[in-house]
């Protein structure tokens, strides 16, 4: 399973791509969508989801998996964030994707086992995960971490979805139980 993972930014977004094979996981890609920050809003937008879609084509991920937004201590930052990742959603929805979200505590307890690690932490874990021969950049490994949570968390979520109709009529729909 290829899973495609995604840091979502205005400025920078990153992107990593990794393979899950039993419980091997492997390092496919990663690196970072820039948009510039001298560009309108939607040029920036287009730009994301433009990248998004090339990924997408390049790799063939079979799913992927995104950082939720968290609430800034600036609401206008927080709205910007969040429009940023509704482009890249966009993008993984339109390319047929499902698409798995995850906190950044969740992925920072996935990869270092503690949700209060710093982002150097992180970058780490994911380079020693992925047998990398050095660190990632920030919004690299941040993805990268995002994909890892994900192809930890898929087996569970799978398990759980194929319980879901024997609980009362529940069941699991983009990676949630309702």
């Amino acid at each position: 399973m290829i899973i495609l993972g995604i840091d979502p930014g205005l400025r920078t977004t990153g992107f990593g791509v990794i393979e899950k094979h039993g419980s091997k996981l492997r390092y496919i890609a990663s690196g970072t969508i820039k948009t510039g920050s001298e560009s309108a809003l939607p040029p920036r937008l287009k730009v994301i989801f433009a990248g998004i879609a090339q990924l997408i084509r390049t790799y063939n991920p079979d799913c992927a998996a995104i950082e939720k937004v968290f609430a800034n201590v600036n609401p206008q930052s927080t709205l910007l964030l969040g429009q940023a990742r509704g482009a890249a959603i966009t993008a993984l929805v339109g390319g047929d994707l499902d698409v798995a979200e995850y906190t950044a505590l969740q992925v920072k307890q996935a990869v270092t086992g503690t949700g209060k690690a710093e982002k150097a932490q992180v970058q780490d874990m994911v380079a020693r995960l992925l047998v990398l021969p050095g660190l990632p950049g920030t919004d690299a490994a941040d993805a990268l971490g995002v994909a890892i949570c994900h192809a930890n968390s898929h087996d569970a979520l799978a398990l759980i979805g194929a319980l879901a109709p024997a609980l009362g009529g529940l069941r699991m729909k983009r990676g949630r139980l309702v």
